[in-house]
């Protein structure tokens, strides 16, 4: 029986960084460089971050992470896969998640897609994730996924990853 590993969608597998910068810039004129963004959190670093990802078809134009489709396909290949996103906190975005997924993944099923509003409940061996918040209550292997809101975390119950890459090797 394969082991069922969780990876997340936004951080992992999509950058929202980048359309979180342009949609404060077109929002306040906030022109943001990402290095600049290293140990703050979203909602610090994004004042408007709940206008900007509730704009319409905000997470379908989110463009995919270095690697992601490579390194999906393998874990998908060698796991039981469970794409599982805390999509439930903007209303309106599970369809443009779903239908980004069919886009870059077409490989993943719908029996494979998770939109809850916490993640505590979904149980598995391994979970990649890039929120501290969402590893902290898992009991199996956690991998934290670098961004810059968790750059600065040092927690060695953690492994870290910084891209897709370090992914395959580690698993």
């Amino acid at each position: 029986m394969k082991k069922k590993i969780l990876v997340d969608m936004d951080g992992v597998l999509a950058n929202v960084y980048l359309p979180l910068i342009e949609g404060q810039y077109t929002n306040k004129g906030m022109i943001k460089v990402i290095d600049d963004l290293n140990g703050i959190e979203e909602y610090k670093a994004f004042p408007d971050l709940k206008k900007i990802v509730s704009s319409n078809n905000f997470f379908y134009h989110a463009p995919l992470m270095e690697d992601a489709i490579e390194g999906l396909k393998y874990l998908n290949d060698k796991y039981d896969l469970l794409i599982v996103s805390a999509a439930t906190e903007f209303p309106g975005c599970i369809n443009d998640k779903q239908m980004w997924l069919q886009k870059y993944f077409p490989f993943i099923s719908y029996k494979q897609m998770i939109f809850c509003g916490k993640k505590d409940s979904v149980m598995g061996d391994i979970m990649i994730d890039d929120h501290p918040k969402n590893l902290d209550y898992f009991k199996g292997h956690r991998i934290l996924f670098t961004q810059p809101h968790n750059i600065n975390l040092k927690n060695e119950s953690y492994s870290r990853v910084d891209n897709w890459r370090e992914v395959m090797q580690i698993l």
